[in-house]
């Protein structure tokens, strides 16, 4: 079914390009506590963000996936 996947457009030039093809990277925002009320109110949400090969390169995603793999690794 490769020729019925959905385009998707990469985060950083705005190219599109199958999703196959797009190096998926997730990350991580964090809300934290609001320094007038001093309330710890904290909140996470994962994003998924697609870039092209060339963007995913230039970015160096390819490295961090590798050292957060190796993180993984050494926790088990």
């Amino acid at each position: 079914m490769r020729g019925k996947e959905p385009l998707v457009t990469c985060d950083s030039c705005g190219r599109k390009m199958p999703r196959s093809k797009g190096v998926i990277y997730e990350k991580t925002i964090r809300f934290g506590a609001d320094p007038s009320t001093q309330i710890n109110v904290r909140f996470m949400e994962k994003r998924k963000l697609y870039y092209c090969i060339s963007c995913a390169k230039h970015r160096g995603i390819f490295e961090r996936k590798k050292e957060e793999a190796e993180r993984r690794a050494k926790r088990f």
